[in-house]
């Protein structure tokens, strides 16, 4: 996977249900290096630090293939990288190929995938359709969450190598099954808490949906 676009936000107030709310889903292309820590990319604000950030949620990437797809769907021509509040654009990285535990090298960063991205309000606010984050939910094209377990200095155009795959094989997409009610829900949330390098946040949540 290459890197074809890598973005950074800070806090921003919106209005919502009455009441105003920070959020940090307004990013913008940056291009010059970064530098990529343990939390996230130095620079980037992570505000709800519940559902966003911290160490198994440091970065968020998401495939460039998606583009066309939101283009036709949103009517919008143009959509810049980043738009869906992701700290790297991929060209590649499709959530039917990247996997829960995969690893990824870009030059000296090494990353862990964690877990899909679940989207909220926010998203719904900042593309102006309050319907968009459940079609984007269910579409497979979610993106993912990273976990840094090597820091360093990334830049546009730098590629992502997967130096291992977790034996598991749940992709990103079929991930997303564990929060559908279905034949398969209950098998694929198995599935995942046996991964070791499921975001905690995850684990906690499947758990109880185990339950």
């Amino acid at each position: 996977m290459k890197i074809v676009g890598i973005s950074i936000g800070s806090e921003r107030p919106i209005e919502h249900a009455g009441r105003r709310v920070g959020t940090g889903i307004f990013k913008i292309p940056v291009d010059h290096p970064v530098r990529v820590g343990r939390t996230g990319i130095e620079g980037d604000v992570q505000v709800d630090r519940e559902n966003h950030g911290g160490p198994d949620k440091a970065v968020y990437a998401y495939s460039a293939d998606n583009y066309g797809h939101w283009r036709e769907d949103l009517g919008i021509e143009t959509l810049p990288y980043g738009y869906f509040g992701e700290n790297l654009t991929l060209a590649g990285g499709g959530d039917d190929k990247v996997h829960i535990g995969d690893k990824f090298r870009a030059g000296p960063v090494l990353f862990q995938v964690t877990q899909p991205r679940v989207p909220c309000f926010k998203l719904g606010l900042k593309v102006g359709d309050n319907t968009f984050p459940k079609r984007f939910l269910v579409s497979g094209r979610v993106g993912f969450y990273l976990r840094v377990l090597e820091e360093g200095e990334l830049r546009v155009g730098d590629w992502l190598e997967c130096i291992a795959t977790d034996a598991g094989g749940v992709s990103v997409r079929e991930a997303m099954l564990a929060l559908v009610k279905g034949s398969r829900q209950q098998e694929v949330i198995s599935r995942l808490l046996s991964l070791d390098a499921l975001s905690e946040a995850w684990r906690q949540s499947l758990s109880e949906k185990l339950k």
